[in-house]
């Protein structure tokens, strides 16, 4: 020990471009790590002795540290290990040599990976003297299956994006890119015997006039599908059927059941344009797509999606419902399962395997399909008591497009793929999970800040035991930062950067503010007159629009947070609901329409926002003593694509006894349910009146009408404030 105390202040007493790494940190966490005494200096100039087996790996090995192989005192070897699992390894750093042991180029890929954590420069590493800890490092993983889908169809991704995504899941361990080629607002993938479906399919015309899109090539596929196989990566191309395919129907309009020319779809959204699954030329159509498909990918899955498809035109299409009758069929469920049952057969016999979205239970579970469960975990549960293996990627801990007030890094690592109700032999179904990057609110450049550093957390959850303590991983992230910033990654926040606490006390709000990160420094703006540090909570006794944003970030992008406070005489006051919010959009619950806080113009996730899903609005506010107000309002949102509707009709009662109202104020005719865009919009009542009790009701517009994207479903009514003046 006095010997290893020794070495190290000596290193450090060295010249500035002397570096030590001790102690070192790698995510996922290792299985088993034991530091050693000594160290190992970095050289450029090392031999390596390489298995036949690994040659492509020691090309990757050379080319990431800039190693010349020439014989030296330094050795890397990569050594073939028959007794390992296919991903295990262990990792051996010696004073004088480096040893990575596999049975596969996948467990020697690993322990690359985990050499590259712990050395700290990527590039120029010959113009650094780096001195590493010896240790060992034994490692395999949880899971076999640490997917990332990548959304490249609402957002075009160019071709070096992805396969920069490809070395960072590497980096980490992952082992899946699920690619998400095909979708309502973009075709992405070159068919040659459907040459529209790039022509057109892939490009649409947004609001703006502007034409947007792109596509990848045959070539581009291939190159980076090899990009990806030298790295361990396993590409999963998922094509969308029967729904979210309205771009191949605006390439050839015979694929859906009317027949109709339609556009490239340029907003989000759940549409009723759907495959038609009556018409045999769209099973032929298909078929022949997969084909090609098949000749890219050497992977022996092949995700079909299966979600989000509805079954309005089926309902009303004389094919299908003729596909029914001849097919002993109960309803459009089970042609569902007809349709995906059929795309699967195709499948098998080109040896390949079906992946789908938990949707394609319904009907009854293909035979021998993977089901991927995202509408929580009760999919996967039903596929593993079937004796089907299952990915978890459940909206509650995977969906990395949600802001970080619904998934935050904690969220992520809290994440457990086995559920409790499986039995031991039937959670060996459940084969690992995968995060969800949807890139409807993500272009390109908001990528990394939505997917790292939660993906840190998701490597981990998959790869390493099932005990963890965050606390500990949270300090290895910090640590990890550095790493990032040298691969160019621009990582978000931990959690939700900005919070506000507000109280309302003798007529006064005290809003304190929460930071995501005890290292953040902070400024802040009342009513845009100029900015200031924040120092200590915040008072004021008017309507104040508030921002709050990081100051001096690293980041790309940077936190902002933007609140307006209005003074009304029922804040605070006691409310009483007839009819209940829904749990996913609860607000600041009974609290929300009296807390004073408006809800954003254009983000109905901003936490002010209160849901009603299926159900009308039924408040009564209790002023506490009668009371005489000259203003009554409140406001909603509408984004008609997320099923959110203005009411059908609002209504304004008082009352002196909480029992017996008298209506002051209705209107009604105030929705139109295909007004496109996401806007608010405030309903008042003025008169002098004096009342103890204020009731609201705000209808619920009902199912949505035959002409809506999503015809048959409940809509939602969202409101936020309940103003009394």
């Amino acid at each position: 020990m006095i010997r290893y105390l020794f070495f190290l202040l000596l290193l450090l007493s060295c010249q500035d471009k002397q570096i030590v790494v001790s102690n070192p940190t790698i995510i996922p966490q290792p299985v088993k790590m034991i530091l050693n005494e000594g160290f190992y200096n970095w050289s450029s100039n090392t031999q390596i002795i390489s298995d036949s087996l690994f040659v492509r790996e020691k090309k990757y090995f050379q080319k990431i540290f800039s190693i010349q192989d020439v014989k030296e005192k330094n050795t890397v070897y990569f050594k073939k290990n028959n007794l390992l699992l296919k991903e295990e390894y262990f990792l051996k750093i010696l004073e004088n040599q480096i040893i990575i042991e596999a049975s596969s180029p996948n467990g020697i890929m690993h322990g690359i990976q985990s050499l590259r954590q712990i050395v700290p420069i990527y590039e120029n590493i010959s113009s650094k003297k780096i001195s590493i800890n010896c240790l060992e490092i034994h490692d395999f993983p949880r899971f076999k299956w640490r997917g990332l889908l990548l959304d490249c169809c609402r957002h075009f991704m160019q071709k070096d994006f992805v396969k920069r995504y490809i070395d960072l899941l590497a980096f980490h361990k992952m082992n899946i890119l699920h690619w998400h080629l095909t979708e309502d607002q973009g075709w992405r993938i070159e068919i040659e015997k459907y040459p529209k479906l790039t022509e057109i399919g892939a490009w649409r015309e947004n609001k703006d006039g502007e034409k947007y899109g792109g596509f990848y090539t045959k070539k581009d596929i291939k190159e980076i599908v090899l990009y990806a196989e030298n790295r361990g990566i396993e590409i999963i191309p998922e094509i969308e059927l029967p729904g979210h395919s309205i771009a191949a129907i605006a390439s050839y309009p015979y694929l859906s059941c009317t027949g109709d020319s339609i556009k490239v779809e340029a907003d989000w959204g759940v549409f009723k344009d759907i495959y038609c699954a009556g018409n045999d030329s769209v099973f032929t159509f298909l078929e022949d797509v997969l084909e090609e498909v098949i000749e890219l990918f050497p992977s022996k899955y092949i995700h079909i999606g299966g979600d989000e498809a509805p079954k309005y035109h089926w309902e009303n299409c004389s094919k299908c419902q003729k596909r029914i009758i001849n097919n002993n069929l109960k309803d459009e469920h089970e042609l569902q399962s007809y349709f995906i049952k059929r795309i699967g057969d195709f499948l098998k016999t080109k040896n390949k395997r079906l992946i789908g979205w938990d949707e394609i239970i319904e009907g009854g579970i293909p035979e021998n399909a993977i089901i991927q469960s995202w509408r929580g975990m009760e999919g996967g549960i039903i596929a593993a008591k079937n004796q089907n293996q299952a990915i978890m990627s459940p909206t509650s801990h995977c969906y990395f497009d949600y802001e970080l007030d619904a998934i935050d890094l904690e969220k992520v690592y809290s994440f457990e793929p086995i559920p409790q109700q499986l039995t031991q032999s039937e959670s060996k179904f459940i084969i690992g999970g995968e995060c969800n990057m949807w890139s409807e609110r993500a272009p390109q450049e908001l990528i990394d800040s939505k997917v790292f550093p939660r993906i840190l957390a998701m490597s981990e959850v998959l790869w390493s035991e099932k005990e963890k303590d965050y606390t500990g991983f949270s300090n290895r992230v910090e640590k990890h930062y550095p790493k990032l910033d040298r691969l160019g990654v621009n990582y978000g926040y931990e959690k939700t950067p900005i919070k506000f606490n507000s109280t309302f006390k003798e007529n006064e709000f005290i809003v304190s503010v929460e930071k995501g990160n005890s290292k953040m420094n902070l400024e802040y703006n009342l009513n845009n007159q100029g900015w200031k540090d924040y120092l200590v909570p915040l008072k004021f006794k008017k309507n104040t629009n508030l921002i709050v944003k990081e100051k001096n970030s690293k980041r790309k992008v940077v936190a902002t947070k933007n609140l307006e406070f209005n003074f009304h005489k029922g804040l605070d006051k006691k409310t009483i609901y007839k009819t209940n919010y829904n749990p996913s959009y609860q607000a600041d619950k009974e609290k929300t329409l009296v807390n004073g806080i408006a809800g954003s113009k254009h983000n109905f996730r901003d936490g002010q926002w209160q849901g009603f899903y299926g159900t009308n609005i039924d408040v009564i506010i209790d002023l506490g003593e009668k009371t005489k107000f000259s203003e009554l309002s409140s406001s909603y949102f509408q984004y008609h694509l997320s099923w959110i509707l203005l009411p059908k009709s609002i209504e304004y009662l008082v009352s002196d006894n909480g029992e017996t109202f008298s209506r002051i104020f209705y209107k009604d005719q105030i929705c139109n349910p295909m007004q496109e865009g996401k806007f608010k919009e405030q309903f008042s009542y003025h008169g002098e009146q004096s009342a103890r009790y204020v009731r609201l009701k705000a209808k619920n517009y009902g199912t949505l009408p035959k002409r809506h994207p999503a015809a048959g479903s409940n809509s939602w009514v969202f409101i936020d404030e309940f103003i009394i003046q």
